[in-house]
């Protein structure tokens, strides 16, 4: 069943939580990306396997 706000309930909603808490999980998953890459890249002896044969191999 569907009501109707009143006056004073509708000016206290508020919005852009759902952006707000898209945006922080982006900038968190994006920094957690960025520090897996930077691990990778400067370990003596990197390697990954991607799924479908890729290898990838660097290091000294």
């Amino acid at each position: 069943m569907k009501t109707k706000l009143k006056d004073e309930e509708l000016k206290e909603v508020k919005g852009g939580e759902g952006i707000t808490l898209s945006s922080v999980m982006a900038v968190l998953a994006i920094g957690i990306v960025a520090v897996i890459i930077y691990r990778f890249f400067v370990s003596k002896k990197g390697s990954l396997v991607l799924p479908g044969g890729y290898t990838f191999n660097w290091g000294k």
